[in-house]
Order: C-alpha cells, then sequence, then structure tokens
C-alpha cells in the first residue's frame, strides 16, 4: 500500500515504515505530521484517485539542511563570472500509517 501527496509544492510517493525528505515543515524533532493533501491510494491492485478524507501521518525525524550546490553564472566574451553556494532546508520525515 502506498499514497501519493503534495507538500511544499511536490508530489511525493511514500508507504509506511519509509523515510522522506521534505520541504521545511514547522515543528520540532518528535511532533506528529499530517498530510491531509493525499492524490492517490494505491492498495494492492485496487486505485484511488479522488480519495476524499485520506491522510498520511508521521513524525518529524529530523530537520537539516541539504548539501551545499554551486551555483555559476557566466557570460561570455565580457569577463563576467560569479559563483555562489545554496544549502536548502529539508525536513525528514518517518510515514506512520496511510488512512
Amino acid at each position: 500500500m502506498y499514497a501519493v501527496i503534495e507538500t511544499g509544492g511536490k508530489q511525493y510517493r511514500v508507504a509506511p515504515g519509509q523515510t522522506v525528505d521534505v520541504e521545511t515543515l514547522p515543528g520540532k524533532v518528535g511532533t506528529t505530521v499530517e498530510f491531509d493533501r493525499v492524490l492517490a491510494v494505491v492498495d494492492g491492485e485496487q486505485v484511488n484517485t479522488s480519495p476524499k478524507g485520506a491522510k498520511v501521518t508521521g513524525t518529524i525525524s529530523m530537520q537539516d539542511r541539504g548539501q551545499k550546490m554551486l551555483v555559476f553564472k557566466f557570460k561570455r566574451k565580457k569577463q563576467y563570472k560569479r559563483t555562489i553556494g545554496h544549502r536548502q532546508n529539508f525536513t525528514r520525515v518517518d510515514i506512520k500509517e496511510i488512512a
């Protein structure tokens, strides 16, 4: 059994017992999180693409920042070069159940 949820403008396929890195969510480590924007639920051969009242619950296991990504801007023939770094914040969520 798995579900497709939407959070932070992105879609994720989640299953019970799975760990997912999503966009930053408010809350501390150990807080229970409920995703009510469920787009689809698949249970074996049965697919429900408009599940009314479906919820996915999980707990926050970590609030962290991702790996550093380098952004390099360059304009040819103008001697213009800029390098900046970026680290995106994320929240690691342990999925508990799909209801």
